[in-house]
């Protein structure tokens, strides 16, 4: 069950999330806190935005730990953005370890990632494909249940309707590709749990789920945390109590905590996140 975290407001260093925390995405991939096997040690990836230059995200993967990447380090020093996703892999068994069943995924101005398992895949995967359109079918590079669940994403926000609220139009897509593998499962007469923890961003505008198909108490974890500035000192964000605050200007979520430090906020099983072009969020049931 892999590890990811995203990050929406003012432009921060990668290393703010990747190395420094004490419980960074790095940190994760060879020690996460919540999860009964701690090693996420079958890749990683980033995507980050730089608007003034593109509108598409820029991306960095590979199948190497994250632990033992110098490049991964030397870039998260240096490089700066106000929208980041960053994941380490711990690849479900029967899907290869290659550089194309790595997270994020992306399309256009959209990133995507997951942390979870689809249950009875390959009982689904023919069905799904033949589902797609072409465009969606000819976006997927891996074997992954996770950029199956993405090219479902695209066709369905892709044929959205444009309604000037951005952040409900990508909810209402990531919901519906759930739904359609709720029903797929229950069309090949599947009782395996499904748990998808999916996170979407164009940049500006977010939604992320937590769902499972089965026991709510084996959900997978996942939390948000939201500041007027985040500034990583010592392992530990230096941030100003969000209790009264306006307007934030950083927002995170995560699949665990990055620093013990407060107002991490657990997010409900069965659950939708979502994050405005004003940072704000909004937690609700999906």
């Amino acid at each position: 069950m892999c590890r990811f975290v995203l990050y929406l407001g003012t432009d921060i260093t990668l290393g703010s999330l990747v190395t420094e925390p004490a419980n960074s995405i790095i940190h994760q991939s060879h020690h996460s806190h919540e999860r009964a096997e701690p090693l996420n040690g079958d890749g990683f990836g980033l995507a980050w935005y730089v608007p003034k230059m593109s509108s598409e995200p820029a991306l960095f993967k590979d199948i190497t730990p994250a632990w033992n990447n110098q490049n991964l380090i030397n870039l998260a020093r240096v490089t700066r953005s106000g929208c980041i996703l960053a994941h380490v892999r711990a690849a479900t068994p029967g899907f290869p370890v290659i550089q194309s069943n790595c997270h994020p995924f992306t399309c256009g101005p959209y990133s995507f990632m997951h942390n979870g398992s689809i249950g009875g895949f390959r009982h689904l995967r023919r069905k799904l494909l033949g589902s797609l359109s072409d465009e969606a079918f000819d976006l997927i590079r891996g074997s992954t249940d996770s950029e199956h669940v993405f090219a479902l994403f695209m066709d369905h926000i892709t044929r959205a309707k444009e309604t000037g609220d951005r952040t409900e139009m990508i909810a209402r897509a990531l919901k519906s590709a759930i739904t359609r593998i709720e029903e797929l499962s229950e069309e090949a007469g599947l009782d395996e749990q499904i748990t998808m923890n999916l996170a979407v961003t164009d940049g500006v505008n977010a939604a992320v789920t937590r769902y499972i198909k089965g026991d709510q108490e084996e959900a997978v974890s996942l939390y948000t945390k939201r500041a007027l500035e985040l500034t990583c000192v010592d392992g530990e964000y230096c941030i100003n109590d969000n209790s009264s605050i306006e307007k934030d200007s950083a927002v995170l979520i995560a699949s665990e905590p990055l620093t013990v430090d407060t107002g991490w906020e657990k997010v409900p099983p069965g659950s939708i996140v979502t994050v405005n072009e004003d940072l704000r969020l909004s937690i609700r049931p999906l």
